[in-house]
């Protein structure tokens, strides 16, 4: 097992008794401990994802100096809500041409893997419920991180087999899109957490929090946490990569034709997505429940009791402030450029890391020497020349594309025909026959 420590000890003698929890002992709690974790669980990603639509509302509308929802509730605070509740009440109407079986369990699929996966996420230490000690987590397994990344995999299905069964062109083109694009951004995300396993030596989500009790890995592991914040707007659909959706080309994508509860279902799996892989990243980069450093130094207490919980949704909700913050910002994507970027540059950059972090590991373990510090540096040395390579590129880019239109002026702009007439609807040429024809006869009379 890989020493998470600088000197080399053993991973148990690192970690602080308080904070570890064997994988064996979780579910062996009462059966109403389990079903009260189980309806807490769904409560706070339903919770999570009315307070994240009503954040992203304002949020967004502030960076655009407009007022946002302000009419439900305080401050429109209950906006959300009322949405929710509008969607409830809507007609659902069905295609005609749609397959009523697949058409109906779609937003199923697409929801509930998202919901399964929290299942494994570490909201904090263990702690006292009516007389039973029991870890704020509803269960652990030795492969737990893998049992998400699986999970999270599944919503696909969903995406992708709502836009097939709802019988229209468009929806089918966001199907297909989102096929191509998970596909594609899961294989990056499942290469970006390689660097965590190596690190803290497990799978556990459990035992990989309580590894980074004296270094978060998005400082130890930098181009794995930037790979994985890349991947993980990729695998949610969000924009600059909301290729699946583009209102502007494909009307809604994949769940144009849906409509009531079957809509608010495939709302409801985009956000619940975004906590998921937010709370993953908390957990895999950012320490999971724990404190930050600074707390952890001024006060003795941070990690304990129910405080964690506190430092763990404040983790998550300045992930999703990212997630909001891109969407203000940055325009979408060309499929082909999106496409470009996995394959060409996410791809090869992961394993290349996951190389130079195995031979970094190899190197100090064997002339005995702490093997973190080497990680930071070469860390650092590789998201560096990422970022310069995106901006050399960039840079490149705009150059050609400057010399183009100075050679071609209406290469990259066609300019229309100036005889161009829009052609009158179809029901406008079929009432014009009969009222010409009634013309003529009243100027013979």
């Amino acid at each position: 097992m890989f020493s998470p420590s600088l000197s080399g000890a053993s991973y148990s003698s690192t970690v602080p008794s308080a904070v570890m929890r064997p994988v064996a002992e979780f579910g062996n709690e009462p059966v109403w401990l389990l079903l009260a974790k189980v309806l807490a669980i769904f409560g706070f990603l339903v919770l999570m994802t009315l307070v994240t639509i009503v954040a992203e509302r304002k949020i967004v509308a502030w960076m655009q100096v407009r007022p946002g929802p302000n009419r439900v509730g305080p401050w429109g605070v209950l906006q959300s809500l009322a949405d929710g509740l509008k969607l409830a009440f809507k007609e659902d109407i069905m295609p005609t041409l749609a397959d009523k079986g697949v058409y109906f369990i779609a937003p199923a699929l697409s929801c509930i893997p998202a919901l399964v996966a929290f299942a494994v996420i570490p909201l904090g230490p263990q702690v006292s419920v009516f007389g039973h000690l029991t870890p704020l987590q509803l269960t652990d397994t030795p492969i737990a991180v893998l049992f998400m990344l699986a999970s999270s995999s599944l919503g696909v299905y969903g995406i992708v087999l709502g836009g097939w069964a709802s019988g229209s062109t468009y929806p089918l083109l966001g199907g297909l899109r989102s096929a191509a694009q998970m596909i594609s951004y899961e294989i990056s995300m499942g290469l970006s957490v390689v660097g965590v396993f190596l690190a803290a030596g497990t799978f556990s989500t459990s035992e990989i929090v309580a590894a980074q009790h004296d270094m978060w890995y998005f400082v130890l592991l930098a181009p794995s946490f930037l790979i994985y914040a890349i991947s993980a707007v990729g695998e949610t659909n969000r924009a600059p990569f909301d290729l699946p959706e583009a209102e502007s080309e494909l009307v809604g994508g994949f769940h144009t034709e849906y409509s009531s509860l079957k809509f608010a279902l495939f709302f409801l799996a985009e956000y619940v997505n975004m906590v998921t892989v937010s709370a993953l990243a908390v957990t895999l980069f950012f320490g999971g429940w724990q404190a930050p450093f600074g707390i952890v130094a001024a006060w003795a207490g941070a990690n304990t009791g129910w405080w964690p919980v506190l430092w763990f949704v404040g983790k998550v909700f300045t992930c999703l402030f990212v997630f909001i913050w891109l969407r203000a910002t940055l325009p979408r994507l060309r499929y082909d450029q999106f496409m470009r970027f996995g394959w060409k540059l996410l791809v090869p950059v992961s394993l290349g890391w996951i190389l130079a972090l195995s031979a970094t590991r190899v190197f100090s373990a064997q002339y005995d020497i702490g093997s973190r510090w080497p990680q930071v540096a070469l860390g650092a040395t590789i998201v560096a020349a990422m970022l310069l390579g995106l901006a050399i590129r960039t840079r490149r880019t705009a150059v050609s594309r400057t010399q183009a239109l100075v050679s071609h002026p209406d290469a990259d702009y066609p300019v229309p025909p100036l005889d161009l007439r829009v052609p009158d609807p179809p029901r406008a040429e079929a009432l014009a026959g009969p009222l010409a024809g009634a013309a003529q006869l009243q100027r013979r009379e």
